[in-house]
């Protein structure tokens, strides 16, 4: 047995026992070793009800925030490569008619790439956007229009709402249509994936169509959420940002420098009591969704791993020990 298929093992076995406790209905582990090898691990259900449906390796799954840096961080990433737009640059450098009727006062209109990114904005964590209606171009004229409250920074779905409507103006592509890597997509086969909630709003268990509500009313892809993929997929993603086959070099270290106390461009950096658990590397980067997912890439160690559970199914009103589960994980990966 290789030292990955045992490091696999241990940091599966608290997984496995919080699906066979119920605590999750299931789990996939995926381990990318130094030396660009992968593991797996997989347990319980992709579905409990209204059908029991076996969980698989390759099972696809809702990733919720991991949108935001597996696509989004991306793709703006790659439009600065293209010399399209500026990390430092305004938003409005992007989107001219943002908050139009006040382009002198807008606060908005002075909010930077790099801010949004980095979560050091004005804007709320978050806005039942849902609420208002279900026309995707009409919310999103909402968003670029409402005066915002202000507040302290706080990790905010909004400031990557508009980062994915830049993407969209500077492309002109609608999120849903871009490109994307092998094994992600924005419109999965639904007999492929794990289901997330029984929603209360749509009236059915959500499988193989986005959990967040703002992102199904935005037309099922926005800058937070809407991205599904397997482990596999994921794991491949990651050998890229180590390898430079995703991003150029200078993206690369601009996406592991340390922009605030707790987070790169996009990714959170290990910090104490953070979702990787206290053993990484003080380099490495992560991110977690809501669904239950998460990616964690330790650059310096040149390993990383993924997590990716239901635990919202079928409700999210429930105390699954997500967040003490992926400590524990991360903890046995990086060496018990």
């Amino acid at each position: 047995m290789s030292s990955l298929d045992r490091r696999a093992d241990a940091a599966f076995a608290p997984v496995r026992d919080a699906v066979l406790s119920g605590r999750i209905p299931g789990a996939v582990l995926g381990l990318l070793g130094s030396d660009g090898s992968t593991v797996f691990r997989v347990a319980g259900l992709a579905q409990r009800e209204p059908a029991m449906v076996p969980l698989a390796a390759d099972t696809v799954f809702d990733l919720a925030s991991l949108t935001k840096v597996v696509f989004t961080t991306t793709a703006i990433l790659r439009l600065v490569e293209q010399g399209r737009i500026g990390l430092d640059d305004s938003l409005a450098s992007a989107i001219p008619d943002l908050r139009q009727y006040d382009v002198a006062g807008a606060a908005e209109r002075k909010l930077t790439l790099r801010q949004c990114l980095t979560h050091q904005t004005h804007l709320p964590g978050v806005e039942p956007l849902y609420t208002y209606g279900q026309d995707p171009q009409t919310l999103r004229a909402f968003v670029l229009q409402r005066v915002w409250r202000h507040g302290q920074p706080v990790y905010s779905d909004i400031n990557f709402i508009l980062l994915g409507i830049v993407i969209e103006r500077l492309t002109g592509q609608p999120l849903i249509d871009q490109p994307l890597p092998a094994g992600f997509t924005f419109r999965p086969d639904p007999e492929r994936c794990a289901a997330t909630e029984r929603c209360t709003w749509r009236g059915r268990v959500m499988r193989g169509e986005v959990h967040d509500e703002n992102a199904y009313a935005l037309g099922g892809a926005s800058g937070h959420a809407g991205l599904f993929g397997d482990a596999a997929a994921l794991l491949s993603f990651a050998r890229g940002l180590l390898t430079g086959g995703i991003l150029g070099q200078s993206s690369r270290q601009e996406l592991f420098r340390r922009q605030t106390a707790t987070r790169s461009l996009g990714w959170e950096m290990a910090y104490e009591g953070w979702s990787g658990g206290d053993r990484t590397s003080s380099g490495t980067i992560g991110h977690t969704g809501f669904t239950g997912t998460g990616l964690w890439i330790d650059r310096e160690e040149g390993h990383a791993w993924t997590l990716l559970t239901n635990r919202v199914h079928p409700t999210r009103h429930v105390d699954t020990g997500i967040v003490s589960l992926r400590r524990a994980v991360g903890d046995l990966v990086c060496g018990g």
